[in-house]
This record gives C-alpha cells, sequence and structure tokens, in this order.
C-alpha cells in the first residue's frame, strides 16, 4: 500500500518566473516580427521588393537569434579587448586578445558580403539596419568602416598603385571566402575633429609613403586596412592613404607594418570595439584621391559613409527598443494591470513606437536619395554638374549630417524611455541588452564629429551655396510633400538665421541664435522624417 505525503512549500519561496516572457523574446523574428519596416521596405524597393524580401526572411533568423546570443556572449566584461603586446620570446607582436566568440561573430557578419556586387543594395541596407540592433558587438563600427573603405577605393582608382585594387577586392568581394575589415585612423591628440591640424607625417618612398607619428582614436584597431589621414612631408595640405595592419606573409607572423599599438582605450560604450593609440614608425601607406584634398576626400567620402550608416544604426536601434520595450510591457502585471494597460506607460510606448517609425522611414528616404544619384559621394561642395544634380547632391549632403546629430539624439532618449518601462530590471544588463545598447548610442553621438561640430558645418555649408541655392528653394525641395505652411515657416526660420550670429563671438545675441539653430535642426529633419512616415503609411 503506497501513500502520497503532501510536502509543505519552502517557507518564502516566490513562484514567479519571467519564462513566459523570456520566451515570447527568443521567438522574435527581427525581420518578420517587423511589419513597418517591411512596409518601409515596399515602399522604397518597387519591383524590388518580393526578392529582397525572401532573402531577408531567411537571414533574419540568424541576426535574431544566433548572432544575438553570441552578441551578449561578447559583452560581458571579463571578456573585453586587451593587448598582449609581446610574444614568450620577447617580440613585440601587439595583438588584440578578443573572445572566440567575436571572432565568431565577425567571421559570419563579414562573411555575408553585404557590400558585394551580388548583394543589391536594398538587401545590403536592411541587412545592415538589422545587424545594427544588436548594438555594437566589436562587429558593427568595422562594418560601418569598411563601407567608406570600399566607398573610397571605388571613387578613386590608381592603376599605378595595383595593392589598391586587391584591397577593394578583398574588402568587397572577399578572398579565398575571407572578407577584408576596414578602419579608419584621423584623429590626433591636438586636433580632434579639427583634420587640418593633423601632424601625422608621410615620407615619400618611391610610389608609396612611409608614416611617422601618432593617432589618438583608432576604431576598430584590429582590421586589415585603415584609411589614415596625414600630411606629406613639406607640404601643409592632408593626404588620405590605405595602411595594410600586415605586409604580405607577416600577419600568421604577428609582424605589424611599422606600427605599435600603444594602448586600447576604455569607453563608456561600444566597450566589445578595440578603440586604441598608435604609433607608427615607417609604416608602409599607399596614397589615395588627390594629393592636397585629403580632408575633403576623407570628410566627402569615408565620414560621410560612417554618418549615413550611423543613421541607420541609430533607426535599428529604435526599431529593437520599441519592440522589447511593448513586449515586456504586454507581460509585465503592476498592481494587477499590464504596465501597457495604464494610460502613461501607453503613450510613452506610442511615443517610442512614433520616434522609431519615423527614424526608420527617415533613413530609407535618404538612402534612396543617395542611390538615385549617379555619384552621390563628392570630396567638397564644388561640383560641375547640371544646376539640379548640384541641389540633389547638397540635399543628400545635409540631410546625411542632419540624420547624423538628429537620430543619435533621439535615439539616446528612445533607449532611456524603452529601459524606464522595465522599471528596476532595466538597469539590468543580464535582463535586457537594452543598457549596454543605450552606452553605444552615446559614444555613436560622439563618432564622426560631435553635434555642434555638424551644426556649424551645416550652417557653414548652407551660407556658402546661397548664391546658387537660396534657402527657401532648400527647404522647399528637402520638405517636399509637407504641408505648405510648414514648408514656409521653416524657410522664413531658415532666411532669419542666416542673418544671425550663430557662429559669432560669445555673448547674449549670438547664444541666443545658437539655441535657435539648435532647434530649427531638431524640428526640421524631424519634419522631414515625418514627410518619409506618410509616404510609407500611404503606400
Amino acid at each position: 500500500m503506497s501513500m502520497t505525503i503532501d510536502r509543505p512549500q519552502t517557507r518564502g519561496a516566490n513562484p514567479y518566473s519571467f519564462d513566459e516572457f523570456l520566451a515570447l523574446r527568443e521567438k522574435l523574428d527581427w525581420y518578420r516580427d517587423e511589419t513597418f519596416l517591411q512596409k518601409a521596405l515596399k515602399k522604397f524597393a518597387g519591383n524590388e521588393f518580393a526578392e529582397v524580401h525572401e532573402k531577408l526572411l531567411a537571414f533574419s533568423p540568424t541576426v535574431s537569434s544566433r548572432w544575438n546570443q553570441l552578441s551578449e556572449r561578447i559583452a560581458r566584461p571579463e571578456v573585453r579587448p586587451y593587448m598582449l603586446h609581446y610574444d614568450a620570446h620577447n617580440h613585440r607582436i601587439d595583438r588584440i586578445v578578443r573572445p572566440m566568440e567575436v571572432h565568431i561573430l565577425e567571421q559570419e557578419v563579414f562573411g555575408s558580403g553585404f557590400f558585394s556586387s551580388k548583394v543589391t543594395p536594398w538587401e545590403s541596407f536592411v541587412k545592415r539596419m538589422l545587424t545594427h540592433e544588436l548594438g555594437e558587438s566589436g562587429v558593427t563600427c568595422p562594418l560601418t568602416c569598411t563601407h567608406g573603405l570600399i566607398g573610397l577605393l571605388e571613387q578613386f582608382p590608381n592603376p599605378d598603385i595595383p595593392e589598391l585594387y586587391e584591397i577593394l577586392i578583398h574588402a568587397k568581394e572577399g578572398r579565398n571566402g575571407e572578407f577584408a575589415i576596414g578602419a579608419q585612423f584621423m584623429t590626433e591628440i591636438q586636433g580632434g575633429s579639427d583634420l587640418p591640424k593633423n601632424v601625422l607625417e608621410a615620407v615619400p618612398d618611391g610610389k608609396y609613403f612611409r608614416l611617422y607619428g601618432n593617432k589618438f582614436f583608432c576604431s576598430a584597431a584590429h582590421a586589415d586596412y585603415a584609411v589614415v589621414t596625414a600630411k606629406i612631408t613639406g607640404t601643409d595640405k592632408i593626404t588620405t592613404f590605405i595602411v595594410p595592419a600586415w605586409l604580405p606573409g607577416n600577419k600568421e607572423r604577428e609582424i605589424r607594418n611599422g606600427y605599435q599599438i600603444n594602448r586600447i582605450k576604455w569607453k563608456m560604450g561600444t566597450a566589445e570595439l578595440p578603440t586604441a593609440e598608435i604609433n607608427y614608425d615607417g609604416a608602409l601607406a599607399y596614397p589615395v584621391g588627390p594629393a592636397d584634398k585629403g580632408i575633403a576626400v576623407a570628410v566627402g567620402i569615408v565620414l560621410t559613409l560612417s554618418r549615413l550608416e550611423i543613421g541607420l544604426g541609430s533607426a535599428g536601434y529604435m526599431l529593437r527598443a520599441a519592440r522589447e520595450a511593448k513586449l515586456y510591457s504586454d507581460f509585465r502585471s503592476v498592481f494587477d494591470r499590464k504596465v501597457s494597460s495604464y494610460p502613461l506607460a501607453a503613450n510613452q510606448l506610442k511615443q517610442i513606437e512614433n520616434a522609431a517609425q519615423r527614424a526608420t522611414a527617415g533613413a530609407f528616404k535618404v538612402y534612396d536619395l543617395f542611390l538615385r544619384l549617379e555619384k552621390p559621394l563628392q570630396p567638397g561642395l564644388k561640383s560641375n554638374e547640371p544646376l539640379e544634380i548640384r541641389k540633389q547632391l547638397f540635399n543628400l549632403r545635409e540631410l546625411i549630417l542632419l540624420q547624423k546629430i538628429g537620430t543619435t539624439k533621439e535615439a539616446i532618449e528612445v533607449l532611456k524611455n524603452a529601459i524606464s518601462m522595465y522599471a528596476g530590471h532595466g538597469v539590468m544588463e543580464e535582463f535586457s541588452s537594452l543598457p549596454r545598447i543605450f552606452r553605444d548610442a552615446v559614444v555613436n553621438e560622439q563618432w564622426e564629429g560631435p553635434r555642434n561640430l555638424l551644426l556649424t558645418q551645416i550652417y557653414r555649408d548652407i551660407q556658402r551655396v546661397t548664391d546658387w541655392y537660396s534657402p527657401t528653394d532648400f527647404v522647399a525641395s528637402v520638405l517636399d510633400g509637407a504641408p505648405l505652411e510648414h514648408i514656409k515657416h521653416f524657410a522664413d526660420s531658415l532666411a532669419a538665421l542666416l542673418q544671425k550670429p550663430v557662429l559669432g563671438e560669445v555673448n547674449d545675441e549670438s547664444l541666443q541664435a545658437a539655441a535657435e539653430w539648435d532647434h530649427f535642426c531638431d524640428t526640421f529633419f524631424k519634419a522631414y522624417q515625418s514627410v518619409a512616415l506618410a509616404e510609407v503609411n500611404a503606400h
């Protein structure tokens, strides 16, 4: 005869579980479940949509699950990159030690060939946006820099230096299944974004050059090739170079190409990404582009592509924040009601979703203009193109700048608000990826020119073209499709601001003008995004 014994539950035990939420989150497919992203693609990709859509449905489970899991492991503090300067035999190797997971993720992300001629532009665009939803993860900054490297090499082919073509193929199409990683090292300790202050010296060596000096912020320091700015000996002009990390046959021997990595920076965000100080002592460098136009080349091509990428990446951050905040708010109950059932919380979720969709629509619209222009990357404002093409090129230049400062600022706000929907759990880094991505967003706002620098550049750009592109025409062109009263408001505001001391000496008048300019740029680009959002929703 058997007897059942009822065992009392352990005193104080709490049966509450997050398992239901975790199961739902793990099942999320970042493309399949993001209907607005599909809607935006359908509007802008046109006849390409069906083919690209199927490829994205096949791609998305990988980034949503496998790559996301790898990203979580890479983000652990104990596996952050560190330097191993010497091997056991006292040879200087400057090895950047990174976890196994980042090598796997890097190989799979770059192995996808996002920039290959076999991948259409819209397919690449959405795949990159989905990949940015991972946060930095040690791969998205290198992905961004590689885009710039490829754009530079395609813009300035040079048959006299065959190595440049080999680098292009290595980065764009891969070599024996391996895709090269690019970086850009421009900042020096005295200059920051002030590239004319560069003092890194480039000494001629036949048709090549040797570099001597220091670069102070070198992200993706583990890359195969870096775009580097320097001054040719005896000149005061900046030239752009490509510097391989290793010369042929030396990578396996860990003999770097005439430079040393002094240390890795300790950053508040993008912590998985090795950002270093580098000292050049005779590194072999290949010149790219006009010898006296290095700043225009670096800014007009390399940094422009980086800023474009940061814009779409910020939209990706917001899409993920909106999706996961809504999922948690629908799961979590407080005072016997779901968080999402409270009007204040529901309103905050609606604001997060609206910002994410507006940023996404804007990113698509900017990229659509980029694709429609035959030569969208221009080193500087001067152009021999017909007037209407010049105007569209100018629109693109300013929209990329506006998008960079606008979406990075808003991504920080959106992520902060999304984190607040989790209450105390929102700041627990093992509970959610949002705190990590929040810090990445803060860092992204500083990369490729901080807000005030780009606000200055936009103001100066518009001033410089008024003889052939009036402020009224510029506003009307950018906001084509907006209500006429909105266009008039922004046109009048811009015309007035151009008469104010936005860039003058610091006093009460200039401070007020500066505040008005900052506000104008913020609201002007949001108006552009709103036009894009209306176009997507009407499609």
